[in-house]
């Protein structure tokens, strides 16, 4: 099962670098309530971050995969993270969610930060 995700994952990503990325129609400011409501934040962090606390909080803001990749992965997961169907997460607010992380700044190089560079 995880080769067939992993295969076609990769042929979401071919598609993408051939057709170029089709961008998910989504509104950020309601993609931030929605990442709330469903509990997105609880492994993710309220940012995106990622969380310690949580193996399976992965950092979702530094390099957002292509919309088709992350809509793949979410209604299909078969990891720590459950998978979300239409019927549970309706696909506006999947796009919203998506539409709100793309939004999110990429945290600052640590090496342009004075107090971590002696």
């Amino acid at each position: 099962m995880k080769q067939l995700f992993c295969v076609v994952l990769a042929a979401l990503a071919a598609g993408t670098v051939i057709a170029g990325p089709a961008l998910a129609a989504g509104d950020a400011a309601r993609g931030k309530a929605a990442f709330t409501k469903y509990g997105c934040w609880q492994c993710h962090g309220f940012e995106g971050q990622g969380s310690v606390a949580t193996s399976n909080g992965k950092v979702l803001t530094h390099d957002p995969p292509p919309w088709e990749a992350f809509s793949a992965y979410v209604r299909t997961s078969n990891t720590g993270m459950p998978p979300y169907s239409d019927k549970i997460l309706p696909k506006g607010d999947l796009e919203d969610i998506y539409a709100y992380l793309t939004s999110l700044p990429k945290p600052q190089d640590y090496r342009s930060i004075p107090l971590l560079n002696p």
